[in-house]
């Protein structure tokens, strides 16, 4: 009876440590899944950034252009007669108490049309500098209209020459001139009309010279 008794008890000893290893056995291969399933729960929950550029590898934006200018716009001509355009004369006139009255004659030369308006800058000028001799000529008058001259055409406008004797010759200073240098209105460049005379260098009571508006001649 006892000897029974000993096998049942190392049968039943050894059932129960089979159980033991076959629980511990289940469990460690319940445990394993659920790490993984851990890990694979953690990987799918994650952003895939695999097909995203980085911020250090995407491409710089194309730096912006400066847009484009229209080019300058050609030069026009305005149209007025100027220095080079014309041929410069003095013509014909008359005297009246003291002054000489003649043409200065504007001829048309530069194989285009173009136009004259207002009053010429005249002056006396001499020496081999061309340096003026006393005041510019007095504007007489009132500002005509535009003067439109073909090629070859001609216009005029009216000069007064004083006798410039009739002064105080200490306050005159009566000096010789080689001509005029003339400004077309709203001209910088000068042409030059020879023409001997005589002009007063110092300060006076008058105007030596006189000029009237630009007319169709």
């Amino acid at each position: 009876m006892t000897m029974v008794s000993s096998k049942m008890i190392s049968i039943g000893g050894l059932v129960a440590g089979t159980a033991g290893l076959l629980l511990l056995s289940a469990c460690g291969s319940e445990t394993a899944p659920v790490a993984q399933n851990s890990s694979s729960s953690s990987s799918s929950s994650a952003p895939d950034t695999s097909a995203a550029p980085s911020a250090s590898s995407s491409s710089p934006a194309p730096a912006s252009q400066p847009p484009a200018q229209a080019p300058a716009p050609a030069s026009k001509s305005d149209g007025l007669c100027k220095a080079g355009d014309v041929k410069l004369s003095i013509g014909g006139g008359d005297a009246a108490a003291g002054t000489v009255y003649r043409k200065l004659v504007i001829t048309n030369t530069s194989g285009h049309q173009c136009t004259v308006q207002g009053f010429p800058g005249v002056s006396y000028v001499t020496g081999a500098d061309g340096h003026q001799v006393g005041e510019a000529a007095f504007r007489a008058g009132e500002k005509g209209g535009p003067v439109q001259l073909n090629n070859g055409e001609t216009a005029f406008a009216d000069l007064g020459f004083v006798n410039v004797r009739n002064y105080d010759e200490a306050a005159c200073k009566p000096t010789e001139t080689r001509g005029l240098r003339v400004y077309l209105p709203q001209e910088t460049a000068s042409n030059f009309v020879a023409l001997q005379g005589l002009g007063c260098s110092g300060k006076i009571p008058g105007n030596q010279l006189t000029v009237k508006t630009v007319q169709k001649g």
